[in-house]
C-alpha cells in the first residue's frame, strides 16, 4: 500500500471515503513524519491530538498546517513573533472556519518570517525554517515553513500569505505549487496584518489539482472583511479538462541581465512545451516594472507601520516588565519584541509618512502602483496569461543576504511584487532544476481568473513531472 504521506488531496479523500484508511489515521501518519524531521524547522508547534474533522465536507479527513499568520482557536498563534508569544487566539480566522467546514484537520502551525516581513524564512523568532532539498539553503519566505513542510511531504497541503510573493517565492523555491488569488478572493478576518492593502491568503501544495481543491473551499465573500469581494463561492477545478489554447504574454523585464541563466532555460522551456500543447506565445511589455520594488517597499511599509502600532504592551501580547512610564513601556516592549527586520519596515514607513515626505514618498508610489496595474490592464488586451519566472534564481544560502545589504533580498520579489501592486491572481509551479534546486514557473492572470490559471497549470503539469520529485536529500 503506498504511503498516505505521499498522497495528494484527491487520493487522500478517496482512501478515506473507501474506509482504506480513517482520519485520524491520516492526521497520525502526517504528525509523526513532521515530528522525525524537525530539522527542518518546518513547523513552529504539531498538534499531537487532531480534531475529529467535520463530517460531510468534501475534504474530509484531509490533513492541512497553517501558516502561523492565522488566528486559530485556542492555539498559539504568534506569527512567529517575541511580542506574540504567548497569544493564544480566542477565535478562528474565516481560512481556518472554511477548511474545518470543508473537513479539513489542521495538524499543526508553519514556520515563517516575522509578521511575514521576508523573503528567506530566516527572520523568524522560532529560527529559519530550512530547504528540504538543501539543508544549507532557505526555503523562501514568508510562508517558507508552509512551502518546505508540503516539499518534504510532512502535510498534504499548507496555508500560507502573499504580500509580495510570499506564496509563490518559497513555492520556486521548495519544488511545490502555490497560488496567490485575486486581492479580496479570500477572507483577511483573523489574518495577522502586515499591510492590508496587499496580504492575500492562499495555497501551498504539491500540484494545481491540490491548491484548486482547497482553493475552492476557502474563496468566497465574508462580510467581517471590508476588502472582501462580494463573488460566490467557485469551483477552482471546472476548467480543468477543457481545451483552453490560451495566449501566453512573456514580458521581455522578466528576462533581463538579473536572471540566472540556468532559470531563464528552465522558464523558456516550459514556455515551449506549453506552446507545442496549444498555447499562443506571444511578446509584451510591462515598462513600470522597475519601479515595482522601490513602491511596494515604501507602500507596504507604511502599512506595516500603521498596523503594527497596535503591540504596544498594553492591549495584548509581550508587555516589558518593571516599567512606570507609558512611554518607556512602548519603547521597550517594542524594542524586546519586534525582529530586526520587523524593526527596520516600521522605522522607513514611519518616515514616509511623516510631515514633509509624505508627498515625495507615499502619494508617488502610489502613482506608480497605477501605471503598473495599468501596464498589467494593457498586456491581457493582447493575452490571457502572462508568464515568466517566479524568482531571478534559485533558493540562496542560509545567512547569504540576511546579514548585509537588505535591498539584495528585496530584489528576490523582483517578479512578484508587480503582481500584489495590481492586485491580480498568480501561481508559481514547479518547472525544473539548476543544480539540483527547483525552478519555478510563475502565471500571472487577470482579476477573478484563478480558475484558468489553474488549468493551465494542470494542463503543464500533466505533461511534465517535475511536481511530483522528491526531495533529494531526506533530511
Amino acid at each position: 500500500m503506498r504511503d498516505i504521506t505521499e498522497a495528494g488531496v484527491r487520493e487522500i479523500t478517496r482512501r478515506i471515503n473507501t474506509g482504506e484508511i480513517s482520519a485520524s489515521e491520516t492526521a497520525a501518519a502526517f504528525v509523526e513524519k513532521a515530528a522525525a524531521h524537525s530539522e527542518l524547522n518546518a513547523f513552529v508547534r504539531l498538534v499531537n491530538k487532531p480534531a475529529t474533522p467535520v463530517d460531510g465536507g468534501n475534504l474530509f479527513g484531509v490533513p492541512i498546517a497553517h501558516k502561523d499568520i492565522f488566528c486559530e482557536r485556542g492555539v498559539l498563534s504568534t506569527c512567529a513573533s517575541r511580542i506574540l508569544e504567548n497569544f493564544v487566539s480566542p477565535y478562528d480566522a474565516a481560512v481556518v472556519e472554511k477548511t474545518r467546514a470543508a473537513g479539513m484537520v489542521s495538524i499543526g502551525r508553519t514556520n515563517m518570517d516575522e509578521f511575514a516581513m521576508g523573503s528567506s524564512g530566516e527572520h523568524s523568532s522560532y529560527g529559519p525554517a530550512k530547504n528540504p532539498w538543501d539543508l544549507s539553503r532557505v526555503p523562501g519566505g514568508s510562508s517558507s515553513g508552509s512551502a518546505a513542510a508540503v516539499a518534504a511531504r510532512l502535510c498534504p497541503v499548507a496555508t500560507g500569505t502573499d504580500t509580495g510573493g510570499s506564496i509563490r517565492q518559497p513555492a520556486s523555491f521548495c519544488g511545490v505549487t502555490g497560488i496567490k488569488p485575486t486581492y479580496g478572493r479570500v477572507s483577511r478576518w483573523g489574518m495577522t496584518a502586515f499591510a492590508s492593502g496587499f496580504d492575500q491568503g492562499g495555497v501551498i501544495a504539491p500540484s494545481a489539482d491540490d491548491c484548486a481543491l482547497v482553493l475552492s473551499a476557502i474563496a468566497g465573500f465574508d462580510e467581517r472583511d471590508s476588502t472582501s469581494l462580494n463573488e460566490p463561492a467557485e469551483d477552482f477545478c471546472r476548467l480543468f479538462d477543457n481545451a483552453l489554447s490560451p495566449t501566453i504574454g512573456v514580458p521581455g523585464e522578466f528576462f533581463d541581465d538579473g536572471l540566472h541563466n540556468g532559470v531563464a532555460a528552465c522558464v523558456r522551456e516550459a514556455l515551449a512545451r506549453m506552446e507545442k500543447a496549444g498555447a499562443k506565445i506571444v511578446d509584451i511589455s510591462l515598462p513600470s516594472m522597475r519601479y515595482a520594488i522601490s513602491a511596494y517597499y515604501v507602500l507596504t511599509s507604511a502599512e506595516a507601520s500603521s498596523n503594527l502600532s497596535r503591540y504596544d504592551g498594553v492591549r495584548y501580547g509581550r508587555r516589558a516588565e518593571g516599567i512606570d512610564d507609558l512611554s518607556a513601556l512602548y519603547k521597550k516592549t517594542r524594542a524586546e519584541g519586534f525582529g530586526a527586520e520587523v524593526k527596520r519596515r516600521v522605522m522607513v514607513g514611519a518616515y514616509v509618512l511623516s510631515y514633509g515626505y509624505k508627498d515625495a514618498y507615499y502619494r508617488r508610489a502610489m502613482r506608480v502602483r497605477r501605471l503598473i496595474a495599468d501596464d498589467f490592464q494593457r498586456a491581457f488586451e493582447k493575452c490571457d496569461i502572462i508568464a515568466g519566472p517566479t524568482t531571478p534564481s534559485v533558493a540562496f544560502m542560509l545567512g547569504e543576504m540576511s546579514s548585509g545589504d537588505p535591498v539584495q533580498m528585496y530584489l528576490q520579489d523582483i517578479y512578484t511584487v508587480p503582481v500584489n501592486l495590481a492586485g491580480l491572481p498568480a501561481l508559481s509551479a514547479p518547472c525544473g532544476f539548476v543544480d539540483n534546486l527547483p525552478v519555478g514557473l510563475q502565471l500571472i492572470g487577470s482579476p477573478l481568473t484563478e480558475a484558468r490559471l489553474l488549468a493551465a497549470a494542470n494542463d503543464y503539469q500533466k505533461h511534465t513531472d517535475w511536481h511530483l520529485r522528491k526531495v533529494l536529500k531526506t533530511p
